[in-house]
C-alpha cells in the first residue's frame, strides 16, 4: 500500500469518528455521518482525497462482504420462500421502471436509448444502504425486509445485462456472434466448475481447516472464498457483489458457517464505512450550490416516481398495500452501481457531463435520505392505508364465524407454528393470520389460516376481534406490532394481548399502547443463556431457576414504572395492570401433593390466593382451609402477577420443602 493511500484513509477515519459522533448525539444513523465525512474529505470541501479511485476500489470490497454475510444468513428454506419475490418482484419493478422512464424521456423529444439508459440508471437500488439498515434496526426477517432483499439480489443480477447493452444503446457495440457464444460459454463453465467444487469439495476444505484449530487459518479460508468468486463474477462480466452473494450461500450450507461469519464481520464493518464515504465524496457541494433547486425538485420527483413505481412488483405477490408502500420507500434511492452504469455511460456519450453531475449530485442526496426515509415508511403507509379503501377481508376458513372466546395468532413463523399446535392439544379454538401469501397457500388446508394486514381494523373484526380472549402477536416488524396492539385494544379493551418484540427498549412502549404481556427475545435469551452456564457449572436446578425468576420480577417491576411514567390514574386503576390470574398444575414430584390449603404457606409466602381448584374436570370455588392438594390439580391463584413467577418451582416440584417456608400454622 501506498504511504500517501494510508496517509488518507488514517485521515477519513479519525474525520469519521469526529462527525459519527456529533450525528449520534443528533439521533441521526452512523450512514448519515459517513455521507457526511466524505463530503467534507471530497474534493469540493477540504480535498483530502483528491483521486477517489483507489478509495473507490477499496470500498467496493465492503459491499461484497455485505452481501456475502447476507448470503451466509439465508437458510435454504428462507432462499426457497425468496425465489418468487426475486424473480418475479425485481423483473417486475425492474421492467417497469425502465418502461416508465424511457416514456417520460420520449415524451420530452430524447430518444428511446437514452431513455432505457436513464431507466436503468433508476431502477437500480443500494444493496449496501438498505441491507445495512435493515440489520441495524432488525428487520431483516419482516417481510418488507424479505422483499426488498429479494429485488436487490435482482437488481444486482441484472448489472452485468445492463452493462452489456450500454454499447448497443451508444450505438458502438462492436461483437461477432463467436465472441459472444465464446463468452456465454466461459460462464457457464465457470459457474458450473463453482458448484462442483461446492458440491464436492467445499466441506472438505472446511473441515480440514477447523482441525487446524488456527482462527488466523479460518480467517483467511473466509477471505479467500469471498473476494475468490467475488472476482470470478467480476471476470465474467458480473458484479463483484453477486459473486461473494453466491459465496455466502454456499458457505451457508457448511455447518462452520458461525465460525466463519463472526470472523469476517469486523473487515465487512470497516470496508463499508469506506464505501459510504466514497459515496459522499462524489457530491460537488459548488454544483449543487448553483443548481439546487433543480436538483431538489430532482430528488423529490426521484423518490415518488421510483416509489410508485416499486408498488406493483410487492401487490402482484399478494401482499397488502402497507407492505408494498414501506418496501417502495426502503428502495427509493439510486445503488451504487448506477454509478459504474453511469460512469460507462458518459465515457459512451449517452449524455453530457452536466446530466452526470446531476445526476450525481441527486443519487448523493436520495442515499443521504435513505435512513430518514425507512424511519418514516411506516407512518406513511399507515397515513395512506387509513384513507385508502378498506383491504379486502380475509377469505372463510369455515370456522371464523362461528368463533367465541377464540385465540388469534398474528404471525406463523416458528413461534406461531408452535403456539397453534399447543393451542390444537389443549383443545383451545384459534385463528391464524400471515401477511406471506405463499405461507397461507402452504397450510390452507391444514390450519384456519387466512392473509391480510393485521394492522387493518377491518382485518382484526373479521377475526373476530370482538369475541376473541387472547391475542398473540408474534411478527418481526416492530412498527406493525405497535400498530396491531393500538387497534386491537380500541376494538377489544378487555383482551388479553401478548406481543413478542426482539428488544428490551419495546417493552415500555408496548405496554403504554395496550399489550398485557410483552415478551423480549433479546431478555429471554439472556436467562437462557445464562440457564445453561450455570448448569455446565453444576448450580442447583432450583437456584437458576430462582436467579430467572428474580430477574423477570426485576425486569417487570422496571418496566411497569417506565410504563406507569405516562400512564393517567385512570388507566391505572382501570386495567389494574399488576392484578391477574394465573393456572398451575399440581406436579406429582411437588411437596404441596398431600398438604392442606392451611399447611401449604401460599398466601403468607407468597402473596397469593387460591381461588378455584379444577381436579378430575369438576371446578372448586374458593376452597376450604383443610382442602388437601393431590397430584394434576390445577390450582388458580390470584395476586400481583410479579410473584408468579417465584411460586412456579413450588408447583413443578423444584423448590425446598414447603414446610420449611410456610409460617406455623395455629
Amino acid at each position: 500500500m501506498e504511504v500517501t493511500l494510508l496517509y488518507e484513509i488514517v485521515i477519513i477515519f479519525l474525520l469519521s469518528i469526529f462527525v459519527t459522533l456529533i450525528c449520534n448525539r443528533l439521533k441521526l444513523p452512523a450512514t448519515v455521518g459517513f455521507l457526511l465525512t466524505g463530503v467534507i474529505c471530497g474534493p469540493s470541501v477540504l480535498g483530502v482525497v483528491p483521486d477517489r479511485e483507489a478509495i473507490d476500489q477499496v470500498a467496493e470490497i465492503g459491499v461484497a462482504m455485505l452481501l456475502f454475510t447476507i448470503g451466509m444468513e439465508l437458510s435454504g428454506e428462507a432462499l426457497n420462500r425468496l425465489k418468487k419475490p426475486v424473480f418475479l418482484g425485481g423483473s417486475l419493478q425492474i421492467g417497469l421502471t425502465v418502461c416508465a422512464v424511457a416514456a417520460i424521456c420520449m415524451i420530452y423529444g430524447l430518444t428511446w436509448q437514452l431513455g432505457v439508459f436513464w431507466g436503468c440508471l433508476v431502477a437500480l437500488s443500494s444493496s449496501a444502504i438498505v441491507l445495512r439498515i435493515l440489520q441495524e434496526k432488525g428487520l431483516s426477517a419482516t417481510p418488507t425486509g424479505r422483499l426488498s432483499l429479494a429485488i436487490l439480489v435482482f437488481q444486482d443480477i441484472m448489472v452485468a445485462p445492463m452493462l452489456l447493452c450500454v454499447p448497443f444503446l451508444a450505438g458502438t457495440l462492436d461483437i461477432s456472434l463467436e465472441k459472444a457464444f465464446f463468452s456465454v460459454l466461459w460462464v457457464v463453465l465457470a459457474l458450473g466448475g463453482v458448484l462442483l467444487f461446492a458440491h464436492f469439495g467445499l466441506n472438505r476444505l472446511m473441515e480440514a481447516v477447523m482441525r487446524t484449530r488456527t482462527r488466523e487459518i479460518l480467517l483467511l479460508t473466509t477471505l479467500g472464498l469471498c473476494l475468490g468468486m467475488a472476482l470470478l463474477t467480476s471476470a465474467l462480466g458480473l458484479s463483484l457483489s453477486l459473486g461473494a452473494f453466491l459465496a455466502g450461500l454456499l458457505l451457508a450450507r457448511s455447518k462452520y458457517s458461525m465460525s466463519v461469519i463472526s470472523g469476517i464481520l469486523p473487515y465487512r464493518d470497516v470496508f463499508m464505512s469506506l464505501f459510504f464515504i466514497s459515496v459522499g465524496m462524489m457530491l460537488n457541494l459548488e454544483y449543487f450550490w448553483q443548481h439546487f433547486f433543480v436538483i431538489i425538485i430532482g430528488t423529490a420527483l426521484f423518490i415518488v416516481l421510483k416509489s410508485v413505481l416499486t408498488l406493483p412488483a410487492v401487490l402482484v405477490q399478494g401482499y397488502p398495500l402497507r407492505a408494498a408502500i414501506t418496501t417502495s420507500l426502503f428502495l427509493a434511492q439510486v445503488g451504487e452501481f448506477s454509478f459504474v452504469l453511469a460512469a460507462q455511460g458518459l465515457g459512451a456519450g449517452l449524455f453530457d457531463m452536466q446530466s452526470y453531475q446531476t445526476f450525481l449530485a441527486v443519487s448523493v442526496l436520495t442515499m443521504m435520505l435513505t435512513p430518514g426515509l425507512i424511519a418514516i415508511s411506516p407512518h406513511v403507509a399507515n397515513a395512506i392505508c387509513k384513507k385508502a379503501p378498506p383491504p379486502a377481508t380475509p377469505e372463510e376458513n369455515g370456522t371464523q364465524g362461528a368463533l367465541k372466546d377464540h385465540l388469534i395468532i398474528i404471525g406463523f413463523g416458528i413461534s406461531g407454528k408452535h403456539l397453534a399446535h399447543v393451542a390444537q392439544e389443549s383443545s383451545i379454538p384459534y385463528t391464524i393470520l400471515e401477511m406471506n401469501p405463499e405461507t397461507v397457500n402452504r397450510y390452507r388446508d391444514k390450519e384456519p389460516i387466512a392473509q391480510g394486514d393485521a394492522t387493518q381494523p377491518v382485518v382484526l373484526e373479521h377475526l373476530g376481534i370482538e369475541t376473541a380472549r387472547v391475542l398473540a402477536i408474534i411478527i418481526s416488524d416492530p412498527a406493525a406490532v405497535r400498530a396491531i396492539t393500538i387497534e386491537a385494544r380500541k376494538l377489544n379493551p378487555n383482551i388479553y394481548i401478548v406481543a413478542r418484540t426482539r428488544f428490551v427498549t419495546e417493552i415500555a412502549t408496548l405496554h403504554r399502547l395496550g399489550a398485557d404481556d410483552v415478551i423480549s427475545e433479546e431478555f429471554e435469551g439472556s436467562i437462557e443463556v445464562f440457564s445453561h452456564v450455570l448448569a455446565q457449572y453444576l448450580v442447583p436446578r432450583q437456584d437458576i431457576e430462582s436467579f430467572g425468576a428474580y430477574l423477570r420480577q426485576a425486569n417487570y417491576r422496571m418496566i411497569r414504572r417506565m410504563s406507569a411514567a405516562v400512564d393517567s390514574l385512570g388507566e391505572v386503576v382501570g386495567r389494574l395492570p399488576d392484578m391477574g390470574v394465573q393456572a398451575m398444575r399440581v406436579m406429582p414430584e411437588s411437596g404441596l401433593c398431600g398438604l392442606t390449603l392451611a399447611a401449604c404457606g401460599i398466601r403468607p409466602v407468597y402473596g397469593l390466593t387460591v381461588v378455584a381448584i379444577m381436579r378430575n374436570g369438576e371446578a372448586i370455588a374458593s376452597p376450604g382451609a383443610d382442602f388437601r392438594f393431590a397430584p394434576e390439580d390445577i390450582v388458580y391463584l390470584f395476586g400481583k402477577k410479579e410473584k408468579f413467577y417465584a411460586i412456579k418451582a413450588l408447583f413443578s416440584g423444584h423448590a425446598h420443602k414447603v414446610e420449611s417456608q410456610a409460617a406455623p400454622q395455629h
